[in-house]
C-alpha cells in the first residue's frame, strides 16, 4: 500500500511554518484503494479504512464512521463508554486540487443527526448546531453550524460548515456542492454505518472475549473527535 507521505507537499505559510498540503487526486486515489492495515500477525488487528470523499473546487468533504468504545463488566458483558458518530471532515482548497489538511474542520454527527440526514428528501434541508467546548470553561465560545440545502434546480445539495471561534477571533466557512448521485451515496453510507456507530452490530455478531477486551480501549487509530467527553 502506498504511504500517505508520498502525497504530502512541503510548503510553508507566510510565517515560515510548514503547511500540510495534500493533492486532491492523490487523496482521491488513496480513498478508493484497499487500505488494509496489518499491524500484527493476528487477523484481529486488521482494519479497513474506506472514507467516502468528495473533492470540489473550493473545499473537500470526507465522511467516515467513528465506532463507539466499550468497557467490560466482570460478567463479560460490554457497555458503551463513548458513543459512535459519523465524522465529517472539511478541507479548504488553496490551489487547483490542493487542500490544506492542517486547516481541516470536523463535525461529528450523532446517531439521531445521521437519521435526519438519511431522511432528507429532494426538496428538504437540515441544519445542526454544535458547541465543541460545551463541557469546558470555554462553552459558547466556539460555534459550529452544519447545513445541507438543496440546489434550486434540484440537481444536488450544498453541504456547508461554518465555524465561529470567539477565542481566536476567526470565522471559517466551507461549502461543498454535491450532486444528487453523490448525496445518494452519502446517505447510503450513513444508513450502512448507523447500526455500527450505535454498537448494535454487536447484538447480532457477538465478539470473542479477547477481541472485546482489545476494543474496550480507545483505538489509537481512531480519528480525533470534534470534542471529548
Amino acid at each position: 500500500m502506498m504511504k500517505l507521505s508520498r502525497f504530502l507537499n512541503s510548503n510553508r505559510n507566510a510565517v515560515g511554518k510548514p503547511t500540510d498540503v495534500r493533492d486532491g487526486s492523490a487523496l482521491h486515489a488513496l480513498t478508493f484503494q484497499a487500505g488494509i492495515s496489518t499491524g500484527g500477525k493476528s487477523s484481529i488487528q486488521d482494519r479497513v479504512f474506506a472514507p467516502y470523499s468528495v473533492f470540489k473546487g473550493k473545499a473537500a468533504l470526507s465522511v467516515e464512521p467513528v465506532l463507539p468504545t466499550f468497557s467490560k463488566f466482570g460478567s463479560g458483558n460490554l457497555r458503551v463508554d463513548r458513543r459512535g458518530s459519523m465524522m465529517l471532515t472539511f478541507l479548504p482548497a488553496i490551489g487547483e486540487r490542493k487542500y490544506d489538511y492542517e486547516k481541516r474542520q470536523k463535525f461529528a454527527l450523532s446517531a439521531t443527526e445521521v437519521g435526519s440526514l438519511i431522511s432528507t428528501g429532494p426538496k428538504d434541508s437540515c441544519e445542526f448546531f454544535h458547541d465543541p467546548s460545551m463541557l469546558s470553561s470555554n462553552a459558547g465560545q466556539v460555534r459550529k453550524n452544519l447545513s445541507i440545502k438543496p440546489h434550486a434546480d434540484g440537481s444536488g445539495y450544498f453541504v456547508s460548515l461554518s465555524v465561529v471561534n470567539n477565542i481566536l477571533k476567526t470565522t471559517e466557512r466551507f461549502t461543498v456542492p454535491v450532486t444528487t448521485a453523490e448525496f445518494t451515496v452519502l446517505k447510503t453510507a450513513c444508513s450502512f454505518a448507523l447500526p455500527h456507530i450505535m454498537g448494535w452490530d454487536r447484538l447480532t455478531t457477538p465478539l470473542p472475549g479477547t477481541l472485546a477486551s482489545k476494543l474496550s480501549k480507545v483505538d489509537p487509530q481512531m480519528p480525533d473527535l470534534e470534542w471529548d467527553k
